[in-house]
């Protein structure tokens, strides 16, 4: 089955099937990591209690007057943590393009145990490893996070071991590149749009993402995700019930050299006529794997007639690179 362009893909043989089911889950993962660089998953293992009690604990905190929301930025306005007001990001200027900034906000958590000892000879990596920043309402937040962000963790982890055998290594190929990841866990909130987006305004600018791979779910309205084909064409991304939207980001596509795609998307705006009832959420996680994991070409995504097309760089470089400029000046 697939939406459009977009595969879906049950993940229940993975887990549960036999030696055949499992290849032929890789099989499918593959060609839709080669072709469109986004897929939908169904059967991932998560119970929707999880992810209805986020999005409702998520909802409340926006709710929110700004000025308490306030209370809950990082102190340097940058760090990948706690609250981002809305207009306060500019993902497009990720990707090289100038845009005004994006209209939603945020509020970050990563991971959940302590990190940064570990990596003290990398005084750079601290920013990724900052502690959480927890609101004090809704009292359930941090409970309901805790529990997504784990669920989530388990997840990314799963998914990142079919990646392995969909391209010809060992299932367990990537764990140590990924046990002391700095994956981050935003909830997006898209409000409803009042005035007139200013020029090239959206909701989220395209671009691609930054880490090895994103797991998205909705709470969907229009002025939603939409996919960029390689015609150049937009896709709308729509999972439904039960369902997750995937997709890989920068590192998996130098990791595979350009055999698996960073698909470029974007947040649009609603059309005018349904404003009122445009208001949206969406929780991600984003796998960032280890900040000194070398992110380097594969065996076998190179060759004589396929030379690698990107120069070793550590994860945690990469993503400051582009971290950098994301801030709207």
């Amino acid at each position: 089955m697939a939406i459009g362009a977009i595969p879906v893909i049950d993940l229940a043989p993975w887990r549960s099937g036999t030696d055949g089911d499992r290849r032929e889950v890789a099989g499918q993962v593959a060609r839709a990591c080669e072709t469109v660089g986004f897929l939908i998953v169904s059967g991932h293992g998560i119970p929707q209690e999880i992810i209805d009690r986020a999005f409702s604990v998520s909802r409340a905190f926006f709710d929110l007057p700004v000025e308490e929301k306030a209370r809950f930025m990082p102190e340097d306005g940058v760090a990948p943590r706690g609250y981002h007001a809305v207009a306060t990001r500019n993902l497009a200027r990720t990707y090289g393009q100038e845009t005004p900034p994006d209209l939603r906000e945020q509020f970050f958590i990563g991971p959940l145990v302590p990190q940064a000892d570990r990596l003290a000879h990398i005084p750079e990596a601290a920013l990724y490893y900052s502690e959480n920043i927890w609101p004090s309402r809704p009292a359930a937040y941090r409970e309901a996070f805790t529990e997504f962000y784990s669920a989530f963790e388990v997840l990314a982890e799963r998914l990142m071991g079919i990646f392995a055998v969909a391209l010809g290594l060992p299932e367990a190929f990537f764990d140590d590149k990924i046990d002391r990841h700095f994956s981050t866990c935003p909830s997006n909130h898209y409000p409803v749009i009042e005035d007139d987006p200013r020029p090239g305004q959206l909701r989220c600018g395209a671009h691609t993402d930054f880490g090895s791979l994103t797991i998205l779910a909705f709470n969907d309205a229009p002025g939603g995700l939409q996919a960029q084909m390689p015609d150049g064409s937009w896709l709308d991304v729509r999972p439904g019930p039960g369902q997750l939207a995937v997709n890989l980001g920068d590192m998996m596509q130098r990791w595979t050299n350009d055999r698996w795609k960073s698909t470029v998307h974007r947040v649009v705006n609603p059309p005018a006529e349904r404003r009122g009832e445009s208001r949206r959420q969406t929780i991600g996680y984003f796998l960032h794997p280890n900040y000194d994991a070398e992110i380097d070409c594969l065996e076998g995504c190179f060759g004589p007639d396929n030379p690698a097309k990107y120069p070793r760089i550590m994860a945690g470089d990469h993503m400051r690179e582009k971290l950098e400029r994301r801030i709207d000046g």
